[in-house]
């Protein structure tokens, strides 16, 4: 009988614990890159999310720092770390979904003395920061004024009609430098179909020698303008953070905001994708001529027709 009990016992906890397992718990907060990170400030009056914040993401999920979600009760934080149950990535790592504020539902386990929060679904309930900053500049004109390295006066404005990508950088950017090849690349191949690069230095102006070294080091094929500073980079959408690039449409509009490192191949197809959109709208004009010029030519032929 006291076996028969044991055994009872033991499959009504067993039962209750896969109950309690099972049971979907749904958190709202944000999605944080490490709580090292997360300490850098007070969270309940400066919010992680900021330019900065994305780019040192990058080299915390790179260096296989556990993701968090934090979540706010009052004024303290409760921290998660993210893993994958249903749920299912759309990268390899939860670095998009950084800074942003999500509701996961999933459910609570405790491992050594973390809280871990195994994710079924995940919805992006904010932007990150950064992102809202970018938003706001988005189909907006920006006027810039700089110099190049012979103390000429250079403008944005001077450059409608043209698709521009302007790179904000500086020499002592190791990740600048490491992307100055793909933004030559793009230069040599998008140069003849109205495409220009422009690499607005950060340096400060006394520095020529050294910016005119770096870019001769960098094998830079496009023009250098000198100057540049955070508040330039804020106006753009960027923050202050190094490097950042800013596309910018024919019509002297910001189409998109890039912090961090380009990816050649995703700027390349944003590049392809705004130039298939001007020779579409290229040809309508054209179109409208030769209808005209049809129509002239018909009417004409009509009225030769008509016996006088």
């Amino acid at each position: 009988m006291k076996r028969l009990f044991a055994g009872l016992f033991l499959c009504l906890a067993v039962a209750v614990q896969a109950t309690s397992q099972s049971t979907s718990v749904r958190l709202e907060g944000q999605v944080v890159c490490c709580a090292e990170c997360w300490a850098e400030a007070d969270r309940t009056k400066i919010e992680f999310g900021t330019a900065e914040d994305l780019l040192k993401a990058q080299s915390c999920v790179e260096n296989g720092d556990p993701t968090l979600i934090a979540v706010r009760e009052g004024d303290k934080f409760t921290f998660y770390q993210l893993e994958l149950a249903k749920f299912r990535l759309p990268g390899k790592d939860w670095l998009e979904f950084i800074g942003k504020h999500v509701a996961v539902t999933g459910s609570v386990q405790k491992k050594r003395n973390m809280n871990v929060f195994r994710v079924d679904t995940l919805e992006v309930l904010a932007l990150s920061l950064a992102e809202q900053e970018a938003a706001k500049v988005l189909g907006k004109e920006v006027q810039m004024t700089l110099k190049d390295p012979f103390g000429t006066s250079q403008t944005l404005a001077s450059l409608k009609g043209r698709v521009v990508i302007l790179n904000f950088w500086a020499t002592y950017c190791i990740p600048c430098r490491k992307e100055m090849p793909d933004l030559a690349a793009i230069q040599n191949e998008y140069a003849a179909l109205g495409v220009q690069v422009i690499g607005a230095s950060t340096d400060p102006t006394e520095d020529r020698a050294k910016i005119l070294q770096f870019g001769k080091e960098t094998k830079v094929n496009f023009p250098i303008w000198l100057g540049a500073t955070t508040d330039d980079m804020i106006r753009f959408g960027l923050g202050g953070a190094l490097p950042g690039t800013v596309v910018i449409g024919r019509d002297g509009r910001i189409v998109k905001v890039i912090s961090g490192v380009i990816n050649q191949a995703d700027l390349k197809k944003e590049i392809d994708a705004m130039l298939a959109v001007a020779e579409k709208t290229a040809r309508i004009p054209q179109k409208q001529e030769r209808e005209q010029v049809g129509e002239v030519k018909r009417q004409s032929s009509e009225a030769s027709s008509v016996p006088s």
